[in-house]
């Protein structure tokens, strides 16, 4: 296929997926679940597991081989600007108020199904069509561990800001822990990675690197990007120039942490965190969100959709597998997560909310788990296993979370706990709207 071709199938396959987006989204909003729930479940549905099944032919002429790479390349650029964008809102002042829960409740959040998914790795090992033959049983119970032990960091961030609770203490403690869950999560990744490639250098170079990165960004560079606020009053807001080299800094961080093991979208959260607050942040929240949300970042949710095969999962012993891997993600992660934030004090609503929260996987698990098959390290069958629980934990979240953060306005504000029914509680559009 030439490029002409490839450019033109592009346009066609743009259009097809906002149209499934779109549609599944608001199905989903109908049922309680937010935006980015749908668009999870609308990369399934254009994959081979139902617009495939129905329509193989049409699915293979919409969705070649030869195409779907430059889906990946494009959903990247999504994923970067929208964990970016989150670090603008991340609050650290808050963290030091609660940096004890958080700290526990991310070490139960690791340690917890990271222990309970290597032995779970034990018996699936058994079944030689999850793991790819080189891998060993050690290798296996790492990367087992990791995948069960990643928190939906994304997701987290989208369901507290599209329920308003950006920039308060429960937020900012969900998003704390779930930022150094999934930090350690990446560097037993780079363990497992660097194990099967037979080079610990990548494992130092990703755990490193990272912590390099972090010093440098939150420490010197912040003291030089304070500087651009100032820049961006005297101008009125955000100008042409000023996001070019805004973009400049992103991109170079996300290439950084992306070469170095870590992950693109972890540069771009932490240099996130670094901008100035004010004027500049809510003017890059207003220029980047909309094209962010509704375009760039459901690609990516389409591309994982276009690896899953639940056709591959047909036997009673795999859906087996797949139902103890899920009660073992809600039992590692949730429960976990809960008893640790109880244990450090937190109110058990509070500590419910926060175990909801901890216990969804979506968007970060299906980073981790395309890497791991693009590594040959799982194959399209366990990969397939691990989306379910990713979108059964996820789909968990937000009705549970409601019911539970509606209890907890109840329990602070009864006078005025009637007003936040299904219906009627303060959901945003999009994560970073009505951001002042």
């Amino acid at each position: 296929m030439s490029n002409h071709e490839l450019s033109i199938l592009l346009f066609l396959q743009l259009g097809v997926i906002l149209v499934a987006v779109r549609l599944v989204g608001l199905l989903a909003k109908k049922v309680g679940q937010p935006q980015v729930v749908g668009e999870m479940i609308a990369g399934v549905v254009l994959g081979p597991s139902l617009f495939g099944a129905l329509f193989p032919d049409v699915q293979a002429s919409l969705f070649p081989k030869e195409s779907v790479t430059i889906l990946y390349a494009i959903s990247q650029i999504g994923l970067v600007l929208y964990m970016f964008l989150i670090g603008t809102e991340f609050s650290v002042g808050l963290i030091s108020n609660r940096l004890k829960s958080a700290a526990m409740v991310s070490f139960a959040g690791i340690a917890t199904p990271f222990l309970l998914g290597g032995l779970v790795a034990l018996l699936m090992l058994k079944n030689h069509d999850l793991f790819s033959p080189e891998v060993l049983p050690w290798e296996a119970m790492l990367f087992t561990g990791a995948a069960m032990s990643i928190t939906a960091f994304p997701m987290l961030a989208r369901i507290i800001y599209e329920r308003g609770l950006s920039g308060t203490s429960l937020g900012t403690l969900a998003l704390a822990a779930g930022s150094i869950d999934d930090a350690a999560a990446w560097c037993l990744l780079a363990v497992v990675l660097a194990s099967f490639g037979g080079d610990p250098m990548i494992a130092v170079m990703a755990i490193g690197g990272g912590i390099l990165y972090a010093l440098v960004v939150l420490g010197p560079a912040r003291r030089l990007l304070v500087r651009l606020g100032p820049i961006a009053e005297k101008q009125q807001g955000v100008n042409g120039p000023l996001l070019a080299f805004i973009l400049l800094l992103l991109m170079l961080g996300a290439w950084y942490t992306d070469a170095v093991g870590i992950y693109a979208v972890f540069g771009a959260f932490i240099l996130g965190i670094a901008m100035p607050r004010g004027r500049i942040t809510h003017d890059l929240n207003k220029l980047l969100e909309p094209i962010t949300t509704n375009f760039l970042l459901p690609l990516f949710f389409i591309y994982s959709g276009l690896n899953t095969q639940l056709g591959l999962v047909v036997t009673p012993a795999l859906w087996g597998i797949t139902l103890l891997v899920v009660l073992v993600a809600i039992l590692g992660k949730g429960v976990a997560c809960w008893g640790a934030a109880r244990l450090s004090g937190e109110n058990n609503r509070e500590a419910m909310a926060i175990g909801t929260l901890m216990n969804a996987r979506g968007l970060m698990e299906l980073i981790l788990l395309n890497i791991g098959l693009q590594r040959g390290v799982i194959t399209p069958t366990m990969f397939t296993v691990m989306v379910v629980m990713a979108v059964v934990t996820t789909l968990m979240a937000s009705p549970i979370f409601e019911l539970v953060y509606r209890r907890l306005d109840y329990a602070r504000n009864p006078a005025t706990a009637v007003l936040l029914t299904p219906a009627t509680m303060p959901i945003h559009e999009s994560p970073m709207e009505d951001i002042t």
